[in-house]
């Protein structure tokens, strides 16, 4: 099983984390089912930039993004070239590490 390394970020995962991932899932479900409360705000149907972090290591070992996701991420908040929406790019057999961006262009956060 490859595993995900989540950078710190000041809300969503203050110290980082590390966990086991399941393959073929999208990084947003499985940082959803390790506790990592990312943004998802069109529930995972790729319409919004919300779940959108940039995947420093491992990028290459994922599916290319598709026309409609690479349209989306041209309005994220940090956009670099190793950017993904988490809820379309799905975990291969290679250790990921991902960082959420600080911001995202979401006016109303679902964080409570």
């Amino acid at each position: 099983m490859p595993q995900i390394v989540v950078l710190p970020h000041p809300e969503v995962c203050p110290e980082g984390t590390t966990f086991e991932a399941k393959e073929g899932v999208s990084i947003c479900d499985n940082l959803l089912d390790h506790g990592v409360e990312i943004e998802h705000a069109c529930e995972k149907s790729c319409a919004c930039t919300t779940c959108h972090v940039i995947v420093r290591e491992g990028f290459d070992s994922l599916d290319p993004s598709d026309e409609a996701e690479d349209d989306l991420l041209d309005r994220a908040w940090g956009l670099t070239p190793k950017s993904r929406l988490s809820c379309q790019a799905k975990v291969g057999t290679d250790a990921l590490l991902v960082e959420i961006p600080r911001y995202t262009i979401n006016y109303v956060s679902e964080r409570r």
